[in-house]
């Protein structure tokens, strides 16, 4: 039999290593001794013997009451095997924390990570109700993260001199030292025309980077 579906980048290849790493751009491969956390349903394929539970604690909880709507709990992954996660063909990528490390990332964007790392739930400072975007999760120490991005990520700058304004609804993450607040760029008067369909934004000041997505999230239907 032949075909392109057969090349060699589509192929899974036997284990090297414990830990996380890319399938390919749309999917992200991991080794499992013991324990991972993965976003809840996540998981496309696995070989070996493993279990998955819900977890009901930390970051789940949050996740799932998050003011996106998102409708999001995790997962422990417990055993020895191989497990592929993916979420809506959205792009995945894999990010090494190192002990300094902190990385703020929004809920809807986590997939998987290592339980080495510590995770907190913070409100965005000045958020009050006004969208998406606004419990996030602090991650910390030293381990990998998978994220998944709607589309290809946008990488921003942040300096003291340019503050950068992103959609609540588009971003996925931003280095955790920056300074955050909400702007609204439409009056009342205009919003009471019909708006702009962009009245609040996320300002991050400070020295660092944002993420963003290249599409608005919407929010899911908890199943």
């Amino acid at each position: 039999m032949r075909s392109d579906l057969f090349k060699a980048e589509y192929q899974a290849q036997p284990p090297t290593e414990s830990g996380m790493s890319l399938q390919h751009h749309k999917a992200i491969k991991y080794v499992v001794d013991g324990e991972c956390h993965a976003r809840q349903g996540a998981m496309v394929a696995f070989r070996g013997n493993l279990q998955f539970e819900v977890k009901q604690q930390g970051v789940g909880n949050f996740l799932k009451r998050a003011v996106t709507g998102e409708g999001l709990s995790l997962m422990a992954v417990r055993g020895q095997g191989e497990v592929w996660f993916a979420h809506n063909a959205h792009s995945c990528f894999v990010i090494d924390l190192e002990q300094q490390d902190s990385l703020t990332i929004n809920g809807r964007n986590v997939l998987c990570f290592d339980p080495s790392l510590a995770y907190e739930i913070k409100m965005v400072s000045g958020a009050g109700m006004t969208g998406g975007g606004l419990f996030n999760c602090v991650f910390t120490g030293h381990g990998r993260i998978g994220l998944t991005c709607d589309g290809a990520p946008i990488v921003i700058p942040v300096t003291s001199q340019a503050p950068v304004h992103v959609d609540t609804d588009a971003v996925v993450g931003w280095s955790s030292q920056l300074h955050t607040s909400i702007n609204r760029s439409q009056s009342i008067k205009s919003m009471l025309r019909g708006g702009s369909g962009e009245v609040y934004q996320l300002v991050l000041q400070g020295e660092g980077f944002v993420i963003v997505q290249p599409s608005e999230a919407q929010p899911a239907v908890e199943k």
